[in-house]
């Protein structure tokens, strides 16, 4: 399979309902589908007219209406449209134009009707009509998330390869470069026709080990090797890879169970990513629930700064997810409002109790439940009628005389976190 063709499965492989596809289906798919591009406001399907594809937007905006001509559903990347039609007479019932410049592919039928009969979530999902939260949810209510969603979907990039030959130096500055974890190392040739592979060019390689961050401390640097040294000689020949339509959840026992904390992951037999022990981790834990709980596990205002990367993931794992504005800016103001709460916690926990009794309020989106990724700070603090800021003291409150934990105490902890 080509370069252009593992680009298409790839991308399509992120999306519902295709990321729960074999890569026998995904094959079928990329060697079919045909790509057209299309203006903004220009017509894509107009009413009555024979449909014989399914549409997937590889990337632009697509507008689908309904007969009377009012707006029935904006879709966007990763979203399909026509499969309604295509599971009745093949008339377009929905026309649909491009409000952006978009690039579509065009699946045909027969690979339609094929997806449908031998993919029963893949069926599900086309003959329901359902939204892609809505029928994901009710897919982890029957399984375990973990166990039905492909490890392809945790890889974010081609792996660094480097031959045998290399230098350890030259292999450690490519790592570098690459801001990656692992190296996996090949040779021209196919002794190992379990890991050999062809390259676009049609050249044949053989991968035959794995190189990681902890390997070149225990291995090199440890044993005070030359950086000189050929990769090959200090390379791992213990080889444990893992299919790309496997799950996440084979993937992670498969570490597991045997001590390892990088796993190739191949397409076939050709390299695509290498996944981390963490990156399962991470996937399984960047839920709303699960960053709530860890918000007040947290015992300082800087622990609770680290979290930022996991509020970023969690707001792109909701859209990922087909998460409407409603539900994101919802669980965006519930992350917002727990660190507040936290961070009044610490700050009681090390100035000590308020002298008098206080109510802190968040106002503007926060409070209307339309918390977005990038947020200012709209708050208000009542203080009870017993205050007399005359009568206040540094003694009497020890609010006043800490410059580390100034009022408002949670605004530069939440702006960094949001």
């Amino acid at each position: 399979m080509d370069v252009e063709l593992l680009e298409i499965r790839q991308h399509m492989g992120q999306f519902p309902p295709f990321d729960g596809l074999s890569d026998e289906l995904l094959d079928a798919i990329a060697e079919q589908v045909e790509v057209s591009y299309f203006k903004t406001g220009s017509d894509i399907l107009e009413l009555n007219d024979t449909l014989d594809e399914l549409y997937y937007i590889r990337s632009g905006a697509v507008e689908v209406y309904r007969r009377q001509g009012e707006l029935y559903n904006r879709l966007g990347e990763g979203d399909i449209f026509g499969h309604f039609s295509l599971l009745r007479n093949h008339k377009v019932r929905f026309p649909a134009k491009a409000i952006e410049d978009s690039l579509i592919y065009f699946i045909p039928n027969e690979v339609f009707q094929r997806l449908c009969e031998e993919d029963v979530d893949f069926a599900d999902f086309v003959e329901l009509e359902r939204p892609r939260l809505e029928t994901a949810a009710e897919q982890q209510k029957k399984s375990n998330d973990m166990m039905v969603t492909r490890i392809r979907k945790l890889v974010t990039r081609y792996p660094v390869m480097v031959e045998s030959t290399t230098s350890v130096q030259q292999a450690a500055k490519q790592i570098s470069d690459a801001q990656a974890s692992a190296v996996l190392v090949i040779n021209e040739g196919s002794d190992n026709p379990r890991y050999s592979f062809q390259d676009s060019e049609g050249k044949t390689w053989q991968m035959c080990g794995i190189l990681t961050d902890s390997d070149f401390r225990t291995r090199v640097v440890a044993e005070g090797l030359s950086s000189s040294t050929p990769i090959g000689e200090v390379v791992s020949e213990r080889l444990i890879t893992v299919q790309s339509d496997a799950s996440i959840f084979e993937a992670m026992r498969t570490m597991l169970r045997n001590n390892v904390h990088h796993l190739p992951v191949l397409y076939r037999q050709r390299p695509e990513g290498v996944v981390h022990l963490s990156d399962i981790i991470r996937y399984e834990t960047q839920s709303g629930l699960y960053l709530v709980s860890n918000i007040f596990n947290q015992s300082s205002a800087q622990g609770l700064a680290k979290l930022a990367p996991d509020v970023r993931a969690a707001f792109v794992r909701m859209v990922q997810e087909g998460a409407n504005s409603q539900m994101v800016g919802s669980a965006l103001s519930t992350i917002g409002r727990s660190f507040t709460r936290r961070l009044l916690e610490l700050a009681e926990d090390t100035l000590g109790p308020p002298p008098v009794p206080y109510c802190y309020m968040v106002n503007g989106s926060m409070a209307r439940n339309e918390q977005s990724i990038v947020t200012d700070q709209d708050n208000a603090l009542i203080l009870s009628d017993d205050f007399v800021a005359e009568s206040t003291t540094s003694t009497s409150m020890p609010w006043r005389r800490s410059s580390a934990m100034a009022w408002p105490p949670v605004a530069t902890p939440i702006a960094r976190a949001m």
